[in-house]
């Protein structure tokens, strides 16, 4: 199949698929308070824990990971490999600039988790290890985040994945777009720690 001519669909579905807002909707069938009032006004999972629900948060967390993982297996599974990075990509815009709600969504971890987890699940491994390290020694969750989002596309282009490296390359640089109200507050000293009541506005998984 010619992916060329594939390739208007597989984006668009991607897009549409990493669009769900499951953090919206799990809370409105919880009858929670809505995510975009409170916090960041994000729909990511650590906004969602901001209502008070943990269970909401997880729930929230694995869907917005496996919409993305089947964005990517499904358009592998329909037009190859290099389909399965366009569709890595669709989900995670769509996650972060979801068109239902005026492009205003998630900061794209769970997504980035997701697709690395379909693409190349030893990149996951990394980013898991960098993450739980970076945590442990700065108790800083965003800078986990970012920090394991940056040694990621390293570590796939030594894999030899160049152009998975790319993908993962184009995705930080979003990430880190999306972090930026963290990262003014990291450099200020105001970012709050894991553990500590987050301060308004920050989000830092979703």
């Amino acid at each position: 199949m010619n992916l060329l001519t594939m390739v208007p669909t597989i984006f668009a579905g991607s897009y549409l698929l990493g669009s769900i807002p499951f953090g919206l909707i799990l809370t409105r069938l919880a009858g929670a308070t809505d995510p975009r009032d409170i916090g960041s006004g994000s729909i990511g999972a650590t906004n969602v824990l901001r209502t008070g629900n943990k269970g909401l948060a997880a729930l929230t967390l694995l869907l917005d990971a496996a919409k993305a993982a089947f964005a990517v297996l499904a358009a592998n599974a329909i037009a190859g490999p290099d389909a399965a990075l366009l569709a890595a990509a669709g989900a995670f815009i769509g996650h972060i600039f979801p068109v239902w709600l005026g492009f205003k969504g998630g900061k794209g971890v769970a997504v980035y988790v997701g697709a690395l987890l379909a693409l190349f699940w030893p990149a996951l491994l990394v980013f898991a290890v960098v993450w739980l390290a970076v945590a442990f020694t700065s108790r800083y969750s965003s800078l986990s985040s970012m920090t394991a989002s940056l040694v990621t596309p390293f570590f796939v282009w030594s894999q030899g994945r160049t152009e998975l490296a790319a993908l993962c390359g184009l995705l930080t640089l979003l990430l880190f777009f999306m972090h930026r109200s963290n990262i003014r507050r990291l450099i200020a000293g105001s970012e709050s720690r894991i553990g500590q009541k987050a301060q308004n506005g920050e989000e830092t998984i979703g």
